[in-house]
């Protein structure tokens, strides 16, 4: 049985890591109010965004947009997968359910016969990436965890883009966290480039409207600016997502900390007790036992 001293040290010990996983789950929940703000007050232009250009398509010409819809005739058999993970830690599955997603989608494109190279948005991702052996193109650390702008997404979406047109890469894939609620988060995997024209084309069967827009210049020629501008939104969308998601995960990672170190502390009391009963039932037997010895 352990002695009242190491018992002891280890109640220290637990009531320490609860300290420092109730002040986590504060700041988390500090950072998921500011975070979640933020994506919900960007979810209406985004979607709206999206809208306009299914509008537009339907009411023109798909094949007239060209190469933003078609990778270059002389790109290269190379899949390029934008991963978004955390930069730290201690936010439960929320890192690996994303890696999972990327693995498939690493085998997958193998087997196909095609090369994948990554641009990672956090360490976690990164680390990943080296361990495995991937092709790394570039690394973004620390960006997710500040109050980053639509400007820094465009900036790390644009090299990914401009790669695409450029012949780089034949697919261009995002992965992410989308933010359902505190305690409910879906990684995804969608596909940037080419984008997929068969989601449009079966809309435009079923109806053709325009929702009264009036286009100047064509449709053709406004597509191609609208496309290119839903890319950048999509990429940022899919930042404040996955931020407001980490904060989440680590959130509820740090309550369910908090309450095991709840139970940990009272299995260890009972222990300590049972420790100090025994101790006491001991010298008491000692303190008999000397005193019927003095007797006899």
């Amino acid at each position: 049985m352990a002695t009242l001293k190491d018992v002891k040290a280890k109640i220290n010990g637990v009531q320490k890591t609860k300290q420092i996983t109730q002040a986590m789950h504060m700041v988390a929940v500090s950072k998921l109010r500011g975070a979640q703000t933020r994506m919900e007050g960007f979810r209406p232009y985004a979607n709206k965004y999206a809208q306009i250009i299914e509008d537009v398509v339907c009411s023109g010409n798909i094949e007239g947009v060209g190469a933003i819809l078609l990778p270059s005739k002389n790109s290269e058999m190379m899949v390029h997968i934008l991963l978004c993970t955390s930069d730290r830690g201690l936010c439960g599955g929320f890192n690996l359910n994303l890696i999972n997603i990327a693995a498939e989608a690493v085998k997958r494109k193998k087997q196909e016969g095609k090369r994948v190279s990554f641009t990672c948005v956090g360490k976690k991702g990164m680390a990943w990436c080296l361990k495995e052996g991937h092709e790394i193109v570039n690394s973004y650390e620390n960006v997710l965890e500040g109050r980053f702008t639509f400007k820094e997404a465009s900036q790390i979406g644009g090299e990914v883009i401009q790669g695409f047109f450029a012949g780089k890469y034949q697919e261009v894939h995002l992965i992410f966290s989308e933010f359902v609620r505190a305690t409910y988060q879906i990684p995804q995997a969608k596909q940037l480039l080419p984008i997929q024209t068969e989601i449009y084309e079966q809309k435009k069967k079923k109806e053709d409207i325009t929702r009264g827009y009036l286009m100047e210049p064509s449709a053709q020629k406004l597509l191609a600016k609208l496309l290119l501008d839903g890319l950048y939104t999509e990429i940022y969308r899919a930042f404040l997502e996955n931020a407001t998601s980490e904060n989440a995960a680590r959130m509820t990672a740090m309550n369910n900390a908090t309450l095991a170190t709840n139970d940990i502390l009272d299995s260890l009391k009972i222990a300590y007790n049972k420790a100090r009963q025994a101790a006491i039932t001991s010298e008491l037997i000692d303190i008999v036992g000397g005193a019927e010895a003095l007797a006899g």
